[in-house]
């Protein structure tokens, strides 16, 4: 979902009234180890010992920001025994901790494995305060020339400062921010004031409402900052576009989109925005889509501004997004989790709640075919894998939390949450919510917590559906029976197993539709066991073909009828279209009735025919994917012409500006003719693209990206940076050019300079850097980046946000196709047998379709 010179830092923990000791306390206790990061045991330990916590900050922030910030801190808290040394996180070095100050006596300062230890001899039962000087550790600070903002999720906040980072340990936070004088700042607390001195500018924050560590931030640079009322509120929102157009078009309608999903949320779970202030922040390449600080959102600005030429599917990712973010507001800063085991749960609900806004706002029928075509692909791309993990993952530490991110969590769950909402019904997982919501309010709950308040709304034990739907990894794979008696249906099953691994069944509800010549007939189905009898099919007429799953709701590999892709014009709902074409591709992976070369002739031939934009995006995504992964080098040369003249044919012939853009994306990802490349040369040079289509600056540059790579003309790309105008849009410009460059020592030193890690800063702009150098038309010289790559792979986990090494091993391997790749990567883990389980994981993840390749590009 992340300091320069400072004059002081002051850091406050303070605490409440008096707790009785809890039992724990006054049984013989064993002392948690002092071991890197931060253990489940000491984690544990501590929420027993400690409570009450609040932070007071004071950041001096100079303008230079390559000067080190120095820090104070005073830290209060209740301690329920005094009978061992008590760890405070702080993962910097020694050197950085400067003076130690406990309940008023100095004390020399002991730093051991990222912990500093305060004796015991110094510690009190009951209230406690620590005054420490420290230099603030840059880590997580994202630090430009002239900005910054603070991403603590998940255990990075003990980077910046000393803390108790883990997410039941929660606290009140005060903060002080001494800025350059032109700066803007935003902070989880309300602004209480300012003072301009010299140039420089002290603000001072109120006390935070009570959140975890690692919802704790603040940004300060050179933003401009505007407000409008919000839920009651005043809302503060900070930006740095400069596009006038995305300006105008944009600030009003991020503000409405947050007034649309309070609303919703407010009355959903009957509970008001929980938190003093709203506020919100655009932060270009940004590491994330969003992140959940209550009163500093942060967005990825280009999400955030859009002009006349964005597409249906961008307005309603900026729209799911913020309800996304809004969501977590309830659940996950409202009430957190205990330990990051948990941390799905924070995101299936801020996924799942965000459709619920997307469903209020747009209606049934449209929110399904939303859900379907969002979540299934993400989450089918890491399940059928020999990788897939579990929605729910056990963590021994946090240092290894951000392994747990991925697909899984923010995809498959939203489904499975979906699948206990038709099990329960609406109003009573509502109810149970709601529940929850109020019995955890500013506290912590596990998903075993959640799942017992449910269990008293559900109509079945919810401790075995669970199991296989959230301990369990992996997918089913569905089959059909049919027989008929003179052409009425006497017997239709459907019958699961799984993809891989042990006998089990996923209970769910899915829909199937048969079609006739004149009408349709659908049947919804309730599958608990390995095989389904339905009843309801019994003595219908023989369908012409049937879609299964025609609702989208169900999960698995689904049966395709081939007869559909004769008579898809038939089928009048966007919905089942996009069902059926999911199934097609999934079935196709898995080598079942479809190969790739008819399933690309089948998705080319709906180019003209798919209407519905949301479905021409699903389509163009998986004709991109066939092309360059499953096609060799000479058979793209071969196939090319002819899929580019359909695509531009296709661009003629749709009449919705949206799709028209769509498609001459499409054309621009898989041309490879010199008649395609003097046709989109044209277009970037004279700035004319097709009638009706409308290109951003954005646009441009990914088309002039798109050129060079296909022909060395350093003119298009200097023509195309003095085109920009916004300055962070110029710097990732130039840091993204030289892994286009023709020449092959360029590239090399590129990808050479990625070893050092203020290099991989901008961890968008690497990615972005990363799929060019391994484009397929550049694979022959990139090869010999891999080993290396998977090599920096644990340095990346360390150092990087939580998303950054599954981007890093996608947008590395994920569109090369050979058996010498395939090879790298075997050797690798060969190589490396006690390589950690989850690193190891997402690397089977990143490499599934090239293994896939090897089978289906041998069938063409």
């Amino acid at each position: 979902m992340k300091i320069s010179n400072f004059n002081h830092l002051l850091f406050i923990i303070s605490f409440g009234l008096t707790i009785p000791f809890s039992s724990l306390a006054q049984e013989k206790l064993e002392a948690p180890k002092i071991e890197n990061g931060v253990t489940k045991f000491l984690a544990d330990f501590r929420s027993e010992q400690v409570s009450e916590i609040h932070y007071q900050l004071n950041f001096n922030i100079p303008q230079d920001q390559s000067k080190a910030i120095s820090a104070k801190e005073t830290l209060s808290f209740y301690l329920n025994t005094t009978q061992f040394p008590l760890q405070i996180d702080f993962k910097g070095s020694a050197n950085q901790l400067k003076s130690l100050t406990v309940n008023g006596k100095t004390e020399s300062i002991q730093y051991q494995n990222e912990h500093l230890i305060i004796p015991a001899s110094a510690l009190k039962a009951g209230k406690n305060a620590i005054q420490i000087d420290f230099i603030a550790g840059d880590g997580a600070l994202n630090r430009n020339d002239d900005y910054l903002y603070t991403l603590f999720v998940p255990d990075r906040a003990r980077t910046c400062f000393p803390c108790f980072d883990q997410p039941n340990l929660k606290a009140t936070f005060g903060l002080t921010l001494e800025v350059p004088g032109d700066w803007e700042v935003i902070a989880n607390g309300i602004l209480k004031g300012t003072i301009l001195n010299q140039g420089r500018k002290i603000c001072e924050f109120a006390n935070s409402d009570i959140i975890s560590t690692y919802l704790f931030s603040f940004t300060a640079g050179n933003f401009t900052s505007t407000t409008q009322e919000v839920d009651q509120k005043s809302a503060q929102f900070l930006y740095r576009e400069t596009d006038s157009t995305k300006i105008k078009m944009s600030v009003d309608s991020v503000f409405q989109a947050h007034r649309n999903a309070i609303n919703f949320l407010s009355k959903w779970t009957n509970i008001p925005f929980p938190f003093q202030k709203i506020g919100f922040i655009g932060i270009p390449d940004f590491q994330f889509g969003g992140m959940e600080h209550p009163g500093a959102v942060q967005y990825q600005a280009s999400t955030l501004f859009l002009d006349n030429s964005a597409t249906k599917s961008q307005f309603i990712a900026r729209a799911n997004l913020i309800s996304h973010e809004t969501a977590h507001m309830w659940f996950g800063d409202l009430v957190s989790i205990k330990w990051f085991d948990d941390v799905w749960t924070k995101e299936v609900f801020a996924n799942f709640m965000a459709d619920k806004v997307s469903e209020s706002l747009k209606g049934q029928e449209e929110f399904d075919h939303k859900f379907l075509i969002d979540h299934f692909p993400a989450a089918y791309s890491i399940d059928r894998t020999i990788g897939a993990n579990p929605i729910r993952q056990p963590l021994d530490n946090l240092n290894d939390a951000g392994s747990l991110y991925g697909n899984i969590i923010y995809h498959k769950a939203p489904i499975m949450m979906r699948q206990l909402e038709l099990l329960m019904g609406k109003e009573k997982f509502q109810q149970g919510m709601r529940e929850y919501l109020k019995t955890f309010s500013f506290s912590n709950a596990s998903w075993p917590d959640l799942i017992n308040i449910l269990n008293k709304y559900a109509p079945v034990d919810l401790l075995a559906w669970n199991k296989v739907w959230v301990n369990d990894n992996g997918r089913p794979v569905f089959s059909d029976e049919i027989s008929y008696d003179k052409d009425e249906i006497s017997r239709f099953i459907i019958t699961q197993k799984p993809e891989f691994g042990s006998p089990r069944v996923w209970p769910q509800s899915f829909k199937i539709t048969l079609f006739y010549d004149d009408y349709s007939k659908t049947l919804t189905v309730n599958s608990s066991g390995a095989a389904t009898d339905i009843k309801s099919a019994l003595g219908l007429a023989k369908p012409k073909f049937i879609v299964f799953n025609a609702g989208g709701e169900g999960y698995g590999v689904w049966p395709v009828d081939l007869a559909v892709m004769n008579r898809i014009d038939e089928v009048s709902s966007p919905l089942v279209r996009a069902s059926y074409y999911i199934s097609a591709y999934e079935n196709m992976l898995n080598q079942r009735e479809v190969r790739p070369s008819k399933l690309l002739q089948f998705f080319t031939d709906q180019l003209q025919k798919e209407k519905d934009e949301l479905n021409l995006r699903l389509l163009t995504g998986y004709i991109g994917n066939i092309f360059w992964e499953f096609n060799s080098a000479k058979r793209r040369t071969e196939i090319a012409p002819a899929l580019e003249n359909q695509i531009w044919e296709a661009i003629q012939q749709q009449s919705l500006a949206n799709n028209k853009k769509n498609l001459l994306k499409l054309y621009q990802d898989v041309f490879l003719s010199n008649d395609a490349y003097q046709r989109l040369y044209q277009i970037w040079k004279s700035q004319q693209t097709p009638e009706n289509v409308k290109f951003s600056e954005d646009d441009y540059t990914s088309l002039a990206f798109a050129l060079q790579l296909r022909k060395d003309n350093q003119n298009i790309l200097a023509e195309q940076f003095k085109r920009i105008k916004n300055p962070d849009r110029k710097k990732r410009f130039e840091f993204v050019s030289p892994a286009l460059s023709a020449d092959v020592k360029v590239r090399d030193q590129f990808f050479a300079s990625l070893a050092d890690l203020k290099n991989r800063e901008k961890e968008s702009n690497v990615l972005a850097a990363l799929s060019y150098l391994h484009h397929p038309l550049r694979q022959e010289t990139s090869i010999k980046y891999l080993k290396k790559s998977l090599d920096l792979l644990q340095e990346i986990q360390v150092t990087g946000d939580i998303f950054f090494p599954q981007s890093w091993l996608q947008a590395t391997f994920g569109n090369y196709q050979n058996a010498a790749t395939l090879k790298i990567v075997n050797d690798f883990l060969a190589a490396h047998p006690n390589y950690p389980e989850k690193l190891k994981a997402k690397i089977l993840q990143a490499s599934d379709q090239l293994k896939r390749a090897q089978k289906l590009e041998d069938q063409e």
